[in-house]
């Protein structure tokens, strides 16, 4: 039997480096340590209305990856396909680590990977949860 793929869609914010840390957590999760078990929604084109990326949110689980409190992606998702099976807030993540956002959107440190890698490890944990949700 084929199990259905859980989606994960990652901030595009480009004004801050939290966005580029979602999106190279995301990547991560989607080519290297989930691959095979999910799929990204491509937010911009989320929001413009396509239809085929919003009812994937509708009926497949989706994790939201934000990398602010302003949690657009969540956001989005919850106003044209319903609620999140779960949210990573990137932000929230590191404060309660207490760790400063990368000082680069375009050259990462390997402190910055670091994050990377915790990041990647929270949205690994986010589909662990809903695919054993799956299977009870």
């Amino acid at each position: 039997m084929i199990k259905p793929k859980v989606g994960v869609v990652s901030c595009s914010g480009e004004c801050c480096s939290l966005g580029t840390l979602s999106r190279i957590a995301t990547r991560r999760v989607l080519e290297d340590l989930k691959a095979g078990e999910t799929v990204t929604i491509c937010l911009p084109l989320f929001l413009a209305g396509d239809s085929g990326e919003r009812m994937f949110a509708k009926q497949f689980p989706t994790v939201a990856v934000d990398g602010c409190h302003k949690l657009c992606a969540t956001k989005a998702i919850e106003k044209y396909s319903g609620a999140t099976a779960a949210t990573v807030d990137v932000e929230s993540m590191l404060e309660e680590q207490g760790s400063d956002p990368p000082a680069s959107r375009r050259i990462f440190t390997p402190e910055d990977m670091a994050m990377v890698a915790m990041v990647a490890g929270a949205i690994v944990e986010k589909v662990d949860g809903i695919k054993e949700a799956q299977d009870a």
